[in-house]
C-alpha cells in the first residue's frame, strides 16, 4: 500500500493532472523543461471539445515554442490530430541506461519523464480513429512520436504526410542544411539564417528543404538541436518553413515521398508508430553534441556477439588515386601489388584496416572480380600483416545481390564494407539500411555507409554500423575548393550532432587559401596541418580513413604523424570544453586513462586559455601538436613539445587561420612504464 502511495504521489509530481478543462502537463527530470499538451477548441466543435491537438514548450520558465500542431494525414482523409479530444494521459518515468560501443562514449545514463496522450476522433466506435502520442522529457530535450493501433477494421495505414509543426518564440537562428531535393547525398554546407529567410527571399514568398540534424539559437534562451530517431519502417523527415511570410518563424515536418508512389511516405501494416521527433534544449550548443538522445530513443543492441567487430584508423587508396610505392598514380595503378604497398603502410603505422575503394568489380557485378584486383589474394597478405580489408560498394548492386555477395564476402575474409551513393531515404530506402547492417551482420561485416542520410541511432541497434558520410569532406577539393576551414568550424556544432562522420581527414599536403589548388592527383587540402591532425579528436569517427599517401608522412611529416599513430578511435567520454559556432572548437575526449584534446578554427587566428579541469586526478605529460610560428604562411610547419600538465593547469592555445591544435595526455604512471 506504501509503495502503490508513493508511485501515486511521483506521478501526480510528473504530471499535473488531466481532466475536463486541463491541459496534461510533461516536465523534464530537473524541471527546467516543461511540454504543454492541448486541443484548439473551435466554436463549431464547442460542444464536444474536439479541436486541433497542439503543444508548447518552456525552458527555465521562458517560451521555446508557442503552440504547434500535431498530427499526421493518413490515406485521403482529413489529418489525424485536427478533430480530437484527449482521451487519456497516462504519464510515466525511466532511466535509459545501457552500454555504447565504438562511439563517443561507452555508457549512457538518462533519466526522462514520459505521457503516453491518447487522442480520438468523435464518431462511431468502428471508424473513429485513434491515435497515442507518446512523449519523453530529458534533461537536454523532448522527444515525442505517434502510435497507430490496429481497428476493428483497418489492418493498413497510409502516410501521406506529418501535420508536426515546430513554432519557435522567436525569429531564431540556424545552422541549416539546405538540399536541392529528396534524393541527395547530405555533402553540402551548413549555412546561418534567420528562420524568417526561409520563408521570404528577395521580398517573396520562398521555401527550402532543409535536411536534419538542424542548430537553431534563441538568444537568452536556449539553444536547439532538431533530429530524429528510429526510421525503422518510416522514411526520414526534413523540414521547412511553409509560412511564406517574413513574420514566420516556424519549421514543418515534411516527409521523404516514396519512390514507387509520390503521394505517400509511409505504407504500413497496424500496429504503427512513427519515428521520433527529436528537440534538444540546452544552455550552451556543446551540451547538444554531447548527447545521447537519439541512441536513447532507439532499439537496444540487436547483436549478441559484437567480439568480431573492431573499430581502427584506416589506409585508403582512392583519395590519393591509387599511387604506387614509386609515387605514381591513376588508374593503371589499381592493381593488386599497388594495394599491398597501401596495405604495408597501415600494418608499419599500426593500423587496423585498409579501404580498398571502387574498382574492382566486374561492371555492375559485385560478386565478380574484373581482374584488377584479387580480393582473397589481398585478404590473406593483409591478414598475415593484422591489417583488415574493406571493400568498396555500389548501393544499388548490394539492393539487388546482398543475399549473394555477403556470405561471399565472409568466405573471402573480408571485414567490412563502404556503401556508396544511397542518395534515398523514403522508407524503402531506410529500410535498406535496416536489411544491410542486419544481413551484414550475420556474416560478420562491419559497414560505412556513404553518399547518404545523416545517422538516427541506428548504431546502438546494430553496431557493425560503424559509420556514415553525409558531410561535405576532403573530396570535394579533388575538383574545387569548397571544403574549407570555415566549413569545418561549422562541421563541429552541425552534423556532429547526429553522431559518426566519415569525413576521411589526414591530408598532409597543406595549404594557405592563396596557395591552394585543386587537383586529382596528390591532391591538396586548405588550413594546417595541425588541424588535420586535431580533426581525428574534434570529429566523431570509430573507422577514420588517413587519405594521404603514405610518402607523405615520412620525413619531416613523421614526427606530426605520430599523433595518427596514437589517436585512438572510439571514447569513454566526450566533453565540448569550448568554442564558438562557426568560428571554432575544442572538444576533450577520454579513451581509457588517456584524454585527448582537439581545437579546430576558421580562417580567424586566435589565442585563448584552456583550462583541463575535464583531466582525472593526477599528473599528466601532454603531448602537444600545434601550428608552428609560421603556420600561416607555411601551414605544413607544426611544433611539437610536451608540457607536465595537472587538472589545475591551463594551457595556452593558439591557432593560426585554418589552425588546429592535438593533444594527447599520458598519465605519468602511464608515461613512466613505457
Amino acid at each position: 500500500m506504501k509503495l502503490k502511495c508513493l508511485v501515486t504521489a511521483v506521478a501526480t509530481i510528473l504530471f499535473a493532472g488531466f481532466a475536463q478543462g486541463q491541459t496534461p502537463l510533461l516536465k523534464s527530470p530537473d524541471g527546467r523543461i516543461v511540454v504543454q499538451f492541448s486541443i484548439e477548441h473551435r466554436a463549431s466543435l464547442a460542444e464536444n471539445g474536439s479541436g486541433q491537438l497542439e503543444y508548447a514548450v518552456t525552458f527555465k520558465g521562458t517560451p521555446i515554442l508557442d503552440t504547434s500542431a500535431l498530427g499526421l494525414a493518413l490515406d485521403d482523409k482529413e489529418p489525424l490530430g485536427s478533430h480530437v479530444r484527449i482521451a487519456e494521459a497516462r504519464p510515466s518515468q525511466g532511466t535509459d541506461d545501457y552500454p555504447l560501443l565504438f562511439t563517443k562514449t561507452s555508457h549512457a545514463h538518462d533519466s526522462y519523464n514520459s505521457l503516453s496522450l491518447d487522442v480520438a476522433e468523435d464518431g462511431n466506435a468502428l471508424t473513429a480513429r485513434k491515435m497515442t502520442v507518446e512523449a519523453r522529457a530529458y534533461n537536454n530535450g523532448i522527444a515525442f512520436r505517434y502510435v497507430l493501433p490496429r481497428g476493428i477494421l483497418t489492418t493498413q495505414t497510409r502516410v501521406r504526410e506529418e501535420e508536426t509543426e515546430f513554432r519557435f518564440s522567436q525569429d531564431d537562428t540556424a545552422w541549416l542544411l539546405t538540399l536541392p531535393n529528396y534524393r541527395s547525398s547530405y555533402e553540402s554546407e551548413y549555412v546561418r539564417y534567420q528562420l524568417s529567410a526561409l520563408a521570404n527571399q528577395g521580398g517573396v514568398s520562398s521555401s527550402f528543404l532543409v535536411g536534419l540534424p538542424a542548430l537553431l539559437h534563441q538568444p537568452g534562451s536556449a539553444w536547439m538541436s532538431l533530429m530524429e530517431a528510429d526510421l525503422e519502417g518510416n522514411s526520414s523527415a526534413y523540414v521547412n518553413n511553409p509560412t511564406g511570410s517574413w513574420s514566420g518563424h516556424m519549421l514543418k515536418v515534411k516527409l521523404s515521398p516514396r519512390w514507387d508512389d509520390a503521394s505517400f511516405a509511409v505504407i504500413a501494416t497496424l500496429p504503427h508508430h512513427s519515428a521520433w521527433r527529436v528537440l534538444g534544449i540546452a544552455e550552451t550548443p556543446g551540451e547538444l553534441v554531447e548527447s545521447n538522445l537519439q541512441t536513447d530513443l532507439s532499439p537496444v543492441n540487436r547483436l549478441q556477439d559484437t567480439s568480431w567487430i573492431k573499430p581502427g584508423k584506416a589506409s585508403w587508396n582512392w583519395w590519393v588515386d591509387n599511387v604506387n610505392a614509386a609515387g605514381v598514380g591513376g588508374d593503371n595503378q589499381f592493381t593488386t601489388e599497388t594495394m599491398k604497398y597501401s596495405v604495408d603502410f597501415a600494418a608499419k603505422a599500426g593500423f587496423t584496416n585498409f579501404f580498398l575503394d571502387a574498382g574492382w568489380t566486374e561492371g555492375g557485378d559485385i560478386t565478380r572480380m574484373n581482374g584488377k584486383v584479387d580480393i582473397p589474394e589481398l585478404v590473406r597478405y593483409a591478414a598475415a600483416k593484422n591489417v583488415k580489408v574493406w571493400i568498396w560498394l555500389y548501393s544499388t548492386a548490394v539492393m539487388k545481390q546482398m543475399q549473394e555477395a555477403f556470405p561471399l564476402y565472409e568466405k573471402w575474409g573480408v571485414a567490412g564494407m563502404k556503401i556508396d551513393f544511397i542518395n534515398r531515404d523514403d522508407q524503402e530506402g531506410i529500410q535498406f539500411f535496416y536489411d544491410t547492417a542486419r544481413f551484414a551482420a550475420a556474416h560478420h561485416l562491419m559497414v560505412d555507409f556513404h553518399g547518404c542520410h545523416t545517422p538516427w541511432g541506428m548504431m546502438r541497434t546494430y553496431p557493425n554500423v560503424m559509420s556514415y558520410e553525409s558531410v561535405l569532406g576532403l573530396e570535394q577539393n579533388k575538383a574545387g575548393r569548397r571544403d574549407t576551414p570555415d566549413g569545418r568550424a561549422v562541421l563541429a556544432w552541425t552534423r556532429l550532432l547526429a553522431g559518426p562522420m566519415d569525413y576521411t581527414a589526414g591530408a598532409f599536403d597543406n595549404q594557405t587559401e592563396a596557395s591552394f589548388v585543386a587537383r586529382n592527383t596528390a591532391p591538396q587540402a586548405m588550413g594546417t596541418r595541425a588541424q588535420q591532425l586535431a580533426l581525428y579528436v574534434v570529429y566523431e569517427n570509430p573507422v577514420p580513413m588517413v587519405s594521404d599517401s603514405p610518402q607523405q608522412y615520412d620525413g619531416e611529416a613523421a614526427q606530426a604523424f605520430q599523433f595518427l599513430k596514437d589517436v585512438p578511435t572510439t571514447w569513454d567520454e566526450t566533453h565540448v570544453v569550448g568554442g564558438e559556432v562557426g568560428e571554432y572548437s575544442a572538444i576533450a575526449r577520454r579513451h581509457g586513462t588517456e584524454w585527448y584534446l582537439g581545437s579546430i578554427t576558421n580562417w580567424t587566428p586566435r589565442e585563448f586559455a584552456q583550462p583541463l579541469g575535464f583531466l582525472g586526478k593526477g599528473t599528466y605529460t601532454a603531448q602537444i601538436y600545434q601550428d608552428g610560428d609560421d603556420a600561416a604562411s607555411n601551414p605544413k610547419h607544426v611544433r611539437v613539445r610536451t608540457e607536465r600538465v595537472t587538472p589545475a593547469s591551463t594551457l595556452r592555445v593558439k591557432l593560426a587561420p585554418g589552425g588546429g591544435l592535438a593533444v594527447r595526455f599520458v598519465p605519468q604512471t602511464n608515461a613512466a612504464s613505457r
